[in-house]
């Protein structure tokens, strides 16, 4: 069993593998506490100079998109379709 802590899956680019775009880092996770599994991984695309896919501060990829956790990357696969339908998460309130 392989195991990674969360301070390394954000230093992991996420790729799409449907379009070879560059999505950004992880940045937060969203889990269901209720029976203990990840639900979705949130990417922020920061230090980009443009979105291909709107003004979205983070995208949120549903964990069964993720096809592979690699040494240097995180490969998704969504498609263009998918990924511009991703939630913005200007809306998810914050902890004070």
């Amino acid at each position: 069993m392989r195991r990674v802590s969360t301070a390394d899956l954000r230093r992991l680019e996420v790729i799409n593998l449907c379009g070879g775009e560059r999505l950004g880092y992880p940045c937060d996770f969203e889990i269901d506490l209720d029976c203990g599994s990840i639900l979705s991984l949130i990417v922020s695309p920061e230090g980009r100079g443009f979105s291909l896919f709107g003004e979205c501060e983070d995208y949120v990829i549903p964990w069964c998109r993720i096809e592979c956790i690699g040494e240097d990357a995180i490969l998704v696969k969504l498609d263009r379709n998918e990924i511009s339908c991703c939630q913005s998460s200007k809306g998810r309130k914050k902890r004070k």
